[in-house]
């Protein structure tokens, strides 16, 4: 008897179809049948009553499924106890991000990761925002996200510090602002702007009101864009303007152009989180690994 006629078996009696039970381990519906024939020819007896409308454990099948469970259990168990006596990590991470908001963090935490963890599981989720991302932590479809800060949420999510970067204006070219050396805020006053989505899911939009709000002026939103380099593109076209953070300065779109406030300097803070009750040894190792690659500045005093 072997593991895997085991683990088919398991399939087939949760799912009583074998269609999804195949479909669920990744095979064909055939295969999937001569590992269940195999299993009973080996055991002498039938698992499963099945016609061309249902599937049904029988008598036989009923008692093998807790002693099934158990042997894969202890396959399982055996298999990380022996693993981590090896003292590789192993497992899967689950890293959510925007996309151009993290062109120079993640970049470098995902290569060290490959390089310094190599069992470990990669697996990036992008266009997630600020919100998307708490979200995803707490129903435990993502086990990091990287993030804009402050969060403002509850004491289950942790968070670091990994950047921050001064706000600015991004005009299209042909603005009559966008030659100057820097501007003020109050001076886009009649301007149409391009925003993030501005339903408390990203800081970024928080940040755009927060400079305009400070400079005596709500910012007349037009469009709300929820990927931030299209957000960029669409003032390259002279849609509008808006008031990003400086770290994409380096990625402009031809058409547009990132030009520094003179007001006082506003920040966006980027961060990462993570659920602290739900850390895997897999997940425990990429925060440690990202507490050197991805260290948090140090900020005067004041700003």
């Amino acid at each position: 008897m072997e593991a895997r006629w085991l683990e088919a078996f398991v399939a087939v009696a949760e799912e009583l179809h074998f269609g999804r039970a195949a479909q669920r381990l990744h095979i064909a519906q055939s295969p999937l049948s001569q590992t269940i024939r195999r299993l009973e020819s080996s055991i002498g007896t039938s698992l499963f009553d099945r016609n061309t409308r249902s599937v049904s454990l029988t008598p036989a099948g009923r008692a093998l499924l807790p002693l099934a469970y158990r042997v894969l259990q202890d396959i399982t168990l055996a298999t990380a106890a022996a693993r981590a006596a090896s003292g590789r990590v192993h497992g899967s991470v689950r890293i959510g991000f925007s996309g151009a908001f993290n062109h120079m963090t993640l970049p470098v935490l995902a290569r060290a990761i490959r390089r310094e963890l190599p069992d470990v599981d990669l697996q990036l989720v992008s266009r997630v925002r600020t919100g998307d991302g708490i979200a995803k932590l707490r129903n435990g479809t993502l086990d990091i996200a990287f993030v804009g800060l402050p969060l403002g949420t509850g004491g289950d999510i942790d968070f670091r510090l990994i950047a921050r970067s001064e706000m600015g204006a991004v005009l299209p070219v042909d603005h009559p602002l966008a030659d100057e050396p820097e501007i003020a805020v109050r001076q886009l006053a009649d301007d149409d702007f391009l925003s993030m989505p501005m339903d408390g899911s990203s800081t970024m939009a928080e940040g755009l009101v927060r400079c305009c709000t400070a400079a005596g002026f709500r910012p007349r939103v037009t469009q709300e864009v929820t990927d931030p380099y299209m957000m960029l593109t669409f003032v390259a076209t002279g849609m509008g303007v808006t008031i990003a953070a400086e770290d994409l300065a380096s990625i402009m779109p031809r058409g547009a152009r990132w030009v520094r406030l003179s007001d006082a300097p506003s920040y966006m803070h980027h961060g990462i989180a993570w659920v602290p009750s739900e850390q895997t040894a897999a997940v425990a190792a990429v925060l440690e690994l990202s507490q050197r690659i991805l260290p948090t500045p140090l900020i005067p005093a004041g700003t």
